[in-house]
């Protein structure tokens, strides 16, 4: 067996523990959450959050890119999961604000690191994408 194969092998092996969640398995109830905190605009929503509590206007306007609809269907998911928390104000005209509950903090903070990373890797990437489109041009 391969070094790589083995170390394979043993994350495997570690991953059916007892307590540790095997996520890579269709079953496993975390994989949904994971799916929810990682989306494409999940992660965005709960990244700009973790900046403070917006208005449903302010949030759409910080993050670029996302239409109206995958907002509100993305922070309707999360609040369902527990992760936001949207507070309507008795005022007129209505006044609806989105914040993170204790448990979208938590995720918050460890999705950013993979958004560090990925800001940091640009470069990298961009250069590994060369190279492979250019092997197989």
């Amino acid at each position: 067996m391969q070094a790589g194969a083995q170390t394979t092998a043993q994350g495997a092996e570690e991953s059916r523990l007892p307590g540790f969640p095997d996520v890579i398995t269709a079953d496993c109830p975390a994989r949904n959450i994971m799916e929810h905190v990682v989306s494409r605009w999940g992660v965005l929503v709960l990244l700009a959050l973790l900046e403070g509590t917006m208005r449903f206007s302010a949030l759409r306007r910080r993050i670029g890119g996302v239409s109206e609809k995958m907002l509100a269907q993305t922070l309707q998911t999360l609040e369902r999961d527990g992760l936001v928390l949207r507070e309507a104000k008795p005022v007129i005209p209505p006044h609806v604000e989105y914040s993170l509950t204790p448990l979208g903090e938590q995720a918050a903070l460890r999705v950013r690191p993979l958004a560090i990373w990925a800001n940091d890797s640009v470069a990298a990437v961009t250069a590994a994408r060369e190279g492979y489109d250019e092997a197989r041009a």
